[in-house]
């Protein structure tokens, strides 16, 4: 610079010198308003659709017959799906001697060096081919955590969605464009997936209602794995410059979905989990996990005191009952014992469901490597700084005595159903016959907080980034490791951010849950009113340490 500052000053009587200098400041100058007005428009166009949507397209319903039988049951309504689900190209949807064609879409998995390395997928997402057979419109694709590593729902690349209940915050991860859509109202219903979370805890974030759904319920034929600890099927990965993937009989990331009305979740979830229309009504027996809203940051009076209300008024549901959830998990899941830890004073306290945690992020890391060191090594992708250290984790630890991983999980979903199924024996009289037969009299669902923390501040998780994931895991992983479905419902707000419930239930119970839902959505909204309106009474939560666990 100084050589060039020299030179102007040798030559100033050159008027040639100069004009040769005004241009260039007049260039740098135009370059950095450009720059600056290219900034203010992508934070317009951000603030316009809360910064949710990385591309916007119309993916309309299937043809219908002149006279079809019946209103389609997701007619008229609209959706968003997560950067994770394959969209084909060429795709060519026929019915009778209808045909339309669907423009190629890459899918991104949160990261631009993931879609640079990789071609239009000629596959369509099964999920996808549900929803535009019963009536629905799809809009776009949203922003998610890199990779689906992340629990944030921040994203380097591609900008944070603000979340529209509480824009200082984050709107949680790794499905928050889907949560952020919904949220704003963009759309009706919106697609994630959730491994260790990526459903539940931006719908808690978000103050919107979330499912996500038991393992192997809904296909995933069609989307990109994280983690092949939860979901048994067979799937292939859209084409890449690698070689194809093709993981038979492996496990990867749960579909869920996010909705405002308790209606749209419950007509979503028909379509996917493909159930039948009636099934005889069985009594409801709610089990609520005292030890874990103990955790809660909220008091118990805005979420235990609104459901325990919310089920006097309504027909069909059994006393509550109460137990300390991981006092259970322990003496029912043996295996948890190798990752117990010696001390019992614990900055976040010990406790089974802490353990549980810890093997659900090993087994998140283990299959990760499984599924993507190639990749990660070749590319060498540039990722967040959270986001990589996590990634780079994964991948360069060794992992030993993987099989305990599963069958912790083996064992918890065991416990699960133990909990909440139960069965009558029934004895037949003819001797020839078998000598009993069992029958489901009720269905137990098991509530705890969805989240025990509020949604942290924007650009703030490098002050407790580690406190903040375990106690989000201890709870998130009880879903997640046992398989079983479990639904986020919002219960108004606390201190200015949402808060929720979950509702819990064992493998293969989501129709059972999602009627659950909605018979009991008036009511706990009604309570919710009631209790916000009153004066709290004193109750100090948030403690790990506050149970012995």
């Amino acid at each position: 610079m100084s050589k060039t500052i020299n030179l102007i000053k040798a030559n100033a009587s050159n008027p040639k010198v100069w004009i040769v200098a005004g241009i260039t400041v007049a260039g740098i100058l135009l370059l950095a308003d450009t720059t600056r007005r290219r900034r203010r428009k992508a934070i317009i166009i951000q603030r316009q659709d809360f910064g949710a949507f990385l591309e916007r397209f119309d993916l309309i319903p299937f043809p219908q017959p002149p006279t079809p039988p019946a209103k389609l049951p997701l007619q008229g309504l609209t959706f968003a799906i997560k950067d994770m689900f394959v969209i084909p190209h060429p795709f060519s949807f026929s019915l009778a001697i209808l045909l339309f064609d669907v423009k190629g879409y890459v899918t991104g998995f949160g990261n631009p060096d993931w879609r640079r390395t990789h071609e239009p997928s000629d596959k369509m997402a099964l999920v996808l081919t549900a929803l535009l057979q019963n009536g629905a419109k799809c809009v776009g694709k949203t922003v998610m955590d890199e990779l689906a590593f992340g629990i944030t729902g921040e994203n380097k690349h591609y900008g944070t969605p603000i979340n529209p209940k509480v824009q200082s915050n984050i709107p949680g991860g790794s499905s928050s464009g889907s949560a952020v859509a919904v949220a704003a109202e963009f759309v009706d219903f919106a697609l994630g997936t959730d491994t260790i979370g990526g459903i539940r805890l931006p719908a808690s974030f978000c103050g919107i209602l979330g499912f996500r759904p038991s393992h192997l319920a809904v296909s995933t034929i069609g989307l990109i794995p994280n983690s092949q600890s939860l979901d048994t099927i067979e799937f292939a990965l859209p084409s890449s410059r690698f070689p194809l993937l093709l993981l038979i009989s492996s496990n990867v990331d749960f579909k869920g979905w996010f909705a405002r009305d308790p209606s749209v979740l419950h007509r979503v979830g028909h379509v996917l989990l493909k159930v039948k229309a009636v099934e005889p009504k069985r009594e409801r027996r709610l089990v609520f996990a005292d030890d874990l809203f103990q955790l809660s940051k909220v008091t118990k009076q805005k979420t235990v005191y609104v459901v325990s209300k919310a089920i006097e008024k309504l027909s069909g549901y059994q006393p509550p009952q109460h137990i300390k959830f991981s006092q259970y998990v322990a003496s029912n899941v043996p295996s948890l014992k190798a990752f117990g830890q010696n001390s019992s004073n614990l900055q976040y306290g010990i406790s089974a469901l802490k353990a549980l945690s810890s093997v659900m992020v090993s087994l998140q890391s283990y299959e990760f490597k499984t599924n993507h060191e190639e990749w990660v090594k070749n590319v060498k992708p540039r990722l967040g700084p959270e986001i990589s250290h996590r990634v780079l984790a994964a991948i360069n630890t060794k992992y030993e005595n993987v099989k305990v991983l599963y069958k912790v999980g083996t064992e918890m979903r065991a416990a699960l159903q133990s909990l909440l199924k139960v069965w009558l024996l029934l004895l037949l009289p003819l001797f020839f016959l078998l000598p009993f037969v069992s029958t489901n009299v009720d269905d137990g669902i098991l509530v705890i907080p969805t989240i025990v923390d509020p949604p942290p501040k924007l650009n703030s998780m490098k002050d407790y980034s580690t406190e903040f994931h375990d106690r989000a895991c201890a709870v998130l992983s009880i879903a997640s490791m046992s398989g079983g479905c479990q639904a986020c419902v919002p219960l108004g707000n606390d201190a200015g951010c949402p808060v929720s419930v979950s509702f819990v239930s064992y493998h293969g119970a989501d129709k059972f849950l999602l009627d659950a839902v909605l018979d009991m959505y008036a009511s706990l909204q009604d309570q919710v009113s009631i209790a916000f309106k009153s004066a709290l009474l004193p109750d100090v939560n948030g403690n790990m340490d506050a149970f012995q666990w």
